[in-house]
């Protein structure tokens, strides 16, 4: 195992070397000009469509649900324990080019969710898109594409679902540690109990369609962002002499004059741009996936809203992370060695045991942040579990081949619960599926340029016309979905 987890790791560390880097930054730029700096100008626009967008029919998904869904699978458990890694790796700079990758990474989220839009097609009352669907179309319409996209996400997939149920119930049981004041044993009857819970809530959910899925996850994201972003907030309130130093650590860590990929700078350089990549996803394809299913007025109103799911994710979530781990200094105290051992959890715990005024409100921070922690991880899966399916649709829409797919995802996630009551360390899976989160963003950032005179083609329209009128004529492609639409 150990051999296997090297080769991962030597792998690992290639593919996020300088043409990663490169590859995601230098998309973003280059969108960030062609689309005139729409992450800065749109940025209102955006805001007000999350609120006020309509459906036009009963099956129809809000840009507002389309969203939470979307957050639901980006806003997961990397916003915690994966800014903890990119700082202690990387140090405070990291956190300077995590907010560079996520406002360039606005830019790539738009593009990638108009193109969703513009491809996306009507399955019933639902509408499917994504990925999967507008490679097939930019490649000529290409089957073979279409199917192998659609595979490498449900291995993706397949490849996290361990993680986040190990996590979901790896949490319940830290809440009970906190709440009882002792510790409980992971092959307690608590593990077994929430084991089976989390099984028989997400049979429920996902063999309940995308839109039983939406009706969940309008619910727990607002829920627990809201509970994240006021602990941390209230963290800050009791340490605002802290904040003008983490601003001073941040930027000057960000620009040491070492070589750009390697030393310090290198480091924080490429951790950030990681966290970027997968904290918003954006580059990636996958929030691709909702911003199809979304009932949109226009495919540049959907590119707009999914950009803002950018911002918040990376910009919001995880710089609250980040100002906890940083403002916390463990690393510069004598404690720094046994901080840099503990797991990724419990670093953020502990720094915030250091920014916490009193034992008892750190106790209370302690529980909200696992709670979060279990809520992240939980509606990360729901998130998972409607990618999975849709690009199952693409595939094939035999019913008893998406019951075959639902049935081998409640499976691999029953193994991640079993993993966390066993106690077994699973470090070769996770590093298996970052390899496929990097695979998945070389696959789609190329068919992002093959795709993006559609974009730009729309943009212009959206601007000239207000957002109104977007069909086969106005996109020089055969659009069926948008033509219905406006009859």
């Amino acid at each position: 195992m150990d051999a296997i987890n090297t080769i991962l790791n030597e792998i690992d560390s290639l593919l996020w070397g300088p043409p990663l880097i490169v590859l995601l930054l230098g998309t973003g730029i280059y969108l960030t000009l062609r689309l005139n700096l729409m992450q800065v100008f749109r940025l209102p626009l955006a805001l007000s469509l999350i609120f006020r967008a309509k459906n036009h029919g009963e099956g129809d998904v809000s840009s507002f649900k389309a969203l939470c869904v979307a957050l639901a699978a980006t806003v997961g458990t990397g916003n915690i324990v994966g800014v903890a890694t990119a700082v202690k790796l990387g140090g405070p700079g990291a956190v300077f080019w995590m907010w560079v990758a996520a406002f360039f990474g606005m830019a790539t989220a738009y593009t990638e969710s108009t193109l969703a839009q513009i491809f996306k097609e009507r399955k019933g009352d639902e509408y499917v898109g994504g990925l999967s669907f507008y490679g097939r179309k930019l490649l000529g319409g290409s089957v073979a594409a279409g199917i192998f996209l659609s595979l490498l996400y449900i291995i993706y997939a397949f490849l996290c679902f361990p993680a986040q149920g190990f996590n979901t119930i790896s949490a319940v049981g830290q809440v009970a540690e906190i709440l009882s004041g002792r510790e409980i044993a992971t092959n307690s009857a608590l593990y077994w109990f929430s084991f089976a819970l989390l099984l028989v809530l997400v049979s429920l959910i996902s063999f309940g369609g995308i839109r039983k899925l939406t009706r969940v996850t309008d619910v727990i994201v607002p829920v627990m962002a809201v509970i994240y972003v006021l602990t941390v907030i209230s963290l800050l309130l009791f340490n605002l002499d802290r904040i003008p130093w983490f601003f001073y650590s941040v930027f000057t860590e960000a620009f040491r004059p070492e070589a750009v990929f390697g030393g310090a700078f290198g480091t924080a350089l490429s951790q950030g741009v990681r966290r970027g990549l997968m904290s918003n996803e954006a580059g990636q394809g996958t929030i691709t996936m909702p911003a199809a299913a979304s009932d949109a007025a226009h495919p540049c109103d959907q590119g707009c809203v999914q950009a803002i799911g950018v911002f918040l994710d990376t910009i919001v979530i995880c710089t609250l992370t980040s100002f906890v781990i940083i403002m916390g200094r463990v690393w510069l105290t004598d404690q720094a060695s046994a901080w840099f051992e503990l797991g990724k959890l419990p670093k953020f715990v502990a720094s915030a045991a250091e920014l916490a005024p009193g034992k008892s409100f750190h106790s209370v921070v302690s529980l909200l942040v696992s709670v979060c922690f279990g809520l992240f991880a939980f509606s990360t899966l729901l998130g998972f579990l409607s990618f999975t399916e849709i690009c199952a649709n693409r595939i094939s829409e035999r019913r008893s081949f998406i019951m075959l797919i639902r049935v081998l995802c409640l499976l691999v996630i029953a193994f991640g619960g079993m993993t966390s009551i066993a106690g077994l360390d699973l470090g070769a899976l996770w590093n298996l599926s970052d390899f496929a989160n990097i695979l998945i963003a070389y696959c789609n950032i190329p068919l992002l340029y093959l795709g993006f005179r559609h974009v730009l083609l729309a943009t212009r329209q959206y601007e000239r016309d207000g957002g109104r009128g977007y069909c086969s004529k106005e996109a020089g492609l055969s659009l069926p979905v948008w033509d219905e639409k406006l009859k």
